[in-house]
């Protein structure tokens, strides 16, 4: 994924980390150039918007326990073709 606008850290680089930004699992330094990333560039802000949906869904659907067996596999392939489907129609309107 690119927006094809030039950053400090790659679009690609940014999704690969999203999850772990979210859950704070991330170095400061690696946190703040995230963020910076996240404010300039509206694709993986549109992202990062849809993997903390669904982590959030996760969340209310599973409680304090872990995520069902598969669950977890299942949501990855779909954000995968999300992704795709996302980087097709924005292809298509540029």
């Amino acid at each position: 994924m690119s927006c094809g606008n030039p950053h400090e850290v790659d679009c690609s680089e940014v999704i690969e980390q999203v999850y772990l930004y979210l859950d704070g699992e991330i170095e400061e330094v690696d946190r703040a150039q995230v963020r910076q990333h996240l404010d300039e560039c509206a694709p993986c802000l549109r992202q990062y918007g849809i993997e903390n949906e669904v982590k959030a869904l996760v969340a209310r659907c599973c409680g304090d326990d872990t995520a069902p067996d598969g669950l977890r596999q299942r949501l990855l392939v779909r954000l995968q073709e999300v992704r795709v489907e996302l980087g097709t129609i924005e292809y298509r309107a540029e």
